[in-house]
């Protein structure tokens, strides 16, 4: 997709906690989150967008979910293309601590979940993705609807 910042490294895989199944390393656990989201504001800085922190871990099921949906669907991929600079930080056992710290725990709500940000760093608001849920997925509609109501009035 070309928007994901620091979460690119889709050969490696990562093992659930218990160890059934493995799934693409769709985060950087090595990533300096702080870093992550600096490049992202200048980036969003430079082509007037926002920036939407995706904070989750590689065993997170619903974190995959939602990375395949944001991939899968052509109208949410063209608005996170058009309007975000999209950052998946990773917060697997305390990684990034500081930064999840610094957005006032979102992760208190669960995995993954989503933080919006001006072009300035200024956060602008934190979406519990289960709200974002319908059945085993996440509604494209609630999504695509989030995504345009954060988008800065782009339309």
């Amino acid at each position: 997709m070309g928007i994901v910042l620091g979460g690119s490294a889709v050969f490696a895989t990562a093992s659930e906690p218990t160890g059934k199944t493995s799934r693409p390393a769709i985060y950087d656990v090595k990533a300096d989150g702080e870093k992550q989201i600096a490049e992202a504001l200048a980036k969003a800085r430079q082509e007037h967008k926002r920036v939407l922190l995706q904070f989750g871990a590689n065993w997170c099921g619903w974190c995959h979910k939602l990375h395949c949906l944001f991939e899968s669907d052509a109208r949410i991929a063209e608005r996170l293309k058009r309007d975000y600079v999209v950052v998946m930080i990773d917060v697997d056992q305390g990684h990034n601590a500081a930064v999840v710290k610094r957005y006032g725990d979102p992760t208190r709500f669960g995995l993954p979940v989503i933080v919006v940000l001006d072009a300035q760093g200024k956060p602008l608001t934190t979406q519990d993705t289960g709200k974002l849920e319908e059945g085993d997925h996440h509604s494209p509609e609630k999504v695509l609807a989030f995504l345009k109501e954060w988008s800065g009035g782009k339309d």
